[in-house]
């Protein structure tokens, strides 16, 4: 339950720092952070959350669903 809280707690985190670039793009004032920040913080989000799975799966913590056939 604890793998699938910080999934879905990570999952949001990146979804913030997507809407985050994106109203950067849109403003485009010169005074505010850069979007590759954002955009670098989404990826690597992504990767820690497949990481966090793969790592789940691995040690038994979570089970995937069984093959339909």
């Amino acid at each position: 339950m604890t793998v699938k809280i910080i999934v879905a707690l990570l999952l949001l985190f990146m979804i913030y720092n997507l809407f985050k670039a994106m109203m950067i793009m849109l403003k485009n004032e010169p005074g505010q952070g850069s979007m590759t920040k954002f955009i670098g913080r989404r990826v690597m989000t992504s990767a820690i959350i497949i990481l966090l799975l793969v790592i789940a799966v691995a040690t038994g913590i979570i089970t995937p669903n069984p093959r339909p056939f």
